[in-house]
């Protein structure tokens, strides 16, 4: 079963200043190892819908998704509908700046299909959350770095 993971940085910058890069998707790819493309359809807002394409090496798959919160220098979050998790960044104030919260939640499950795909194209549900978890620690990194510039 997918577990939810988390990872969390603290920016020396106001989260309204994190927030500008959190909330414009198109940006993931600079910071996601995984991300190539996120492409919104239309102002990001609660109900957008994404087209994005996502890479393990040199394995590419396309997902779609939808914004299911959005509340502005609080937390953005997304459902990518082919798996049915729910990837957010939820920022929270600090005496030096903002705690940048990025998490993976896995409500119920993820679809069948993608978790066949984990297990014969991406190496297994363990190792493919080690990459993930990984993965969002390098964007928080990243973006921790363009913030702070």
């Amino acid at each position: 079963m997918p577990k939810n993971l988390e990872a969390t940085i603290d920016i020396a910058a106001a989260p309204d200043q994190v927030w500008k890069v959190v909330s414009d998707l198109k940006r993931m790819p600079e910071f996601s190892p995984q991300c190539i493309r996120m492409q919104p359809l239309g102002a990001v807002k609660t109900g957008t819908w994404t087209i994005n394409f996502n890479r393990d090496g040199r394995k590419v798959w396309p997902t779609t998704s939808r914004v299911v919160r959005f509340e502005p220098n609080t937390a953005i979050a997304f459902r990518v509908n082919d798996n049915r998790t729910i990837w957010s960044f939820t920022l929270e104030p600090t005496e030096g700046g903002t705690r940048l919260i990025q998490r993976r939640d896995c409500p119920n499950g993820t679809s069948w299909i993608s978790r066949k795909a984990i297990e014969a194209a991406l190496g297994g549900e363990e190792p493919f959350e080690k990459a993930l978890l990984q993965g969002m620690n390098e964007t928080l990194g990243k973006i921790k770095a363009t913030v702070e510039r």
